[in-house]
């Protein structure tokens, strides 16, 4: 058997996940560390953004398949900060929560920090929003699990990203009406 059809196979008749059993923001939230090397960076020893890029990706999508128990695929990112370089020999931390569940999508926030193993100073290097959505066998969307809060910590984060999410959606409809009228030109 070849490997991507190991890997087809695996996903194929899952269990069914409990749609009524909510999940906390802790359930899912993810930790991933890389040290960065030559590979990673350019002649003047800073890593590149798409590096960084990727390992965000790739970090966000273990906290929403690890929330929804499902293959996920990346649908937007919703905002990336680059606040500072990594460089060759830092450790790159990509730290990760579930922030907001709708149907089938979820809103991951990240923090991207970058540690000097020498002389100990963390940089927080990024910031992230990326909504991934929740696919079946047929790679359809599907419904996941809700976001339950286990604190007043969780409840104020979720608040805040059903804020950003209303704020998104009005600003998604300006630009679209925008693109309409640009068209008109």
């Amino acid at each position: 058997m070849n490997p991507f059809e190991r890997i087809f196979n695996r996903y194929q008749n899952l269990p069914p996940v409990d749609l009524t059993q909510g999940r906390s923001i802790a359930y899912s939230r993810t930790a991933t560390r890389r040290m960065m090397e030559l590979i990673d960076a350019n002649g003047q020893g800073n890593v590149h953004g798409g590096v960084v890029m990727r390992l965000v990706d790739d970090s966000a999508a273990i906290v929403a398949i690890k929330h929804c128990q499902r293959s996920v695929v990346t649908a937007r990112v919703e905002t990336f900060n680059f606040l500072a370089p990594a460089f060759i020999g830092d450790m790159v931390t990509v730290n990760c929560e579930m922030n907001f569940v709708g149907r089938t999508s979820m809103e991951v926030a990240v923090d991207v920090t970058a540690e000097d193993l020498i002389t100990r100073e963390v940089r927080k290097i990024a910031s992230s929003y990326v909504i991934y959505v929740a696919i079946d066998e047929q790679r359809q969307p599907t419904p996941v699990p809700p976001l339950t809060p286990a604190d007043d910590e969780e409840r104020i984060v979720i608040e805040r990203a059903r804020v950003r999410r209303t704020l998104r959606k009005k600003i998604d409809e300006e630009w679209a009406q925008a693109e309409r009228e640009a068209e008109k030109i």
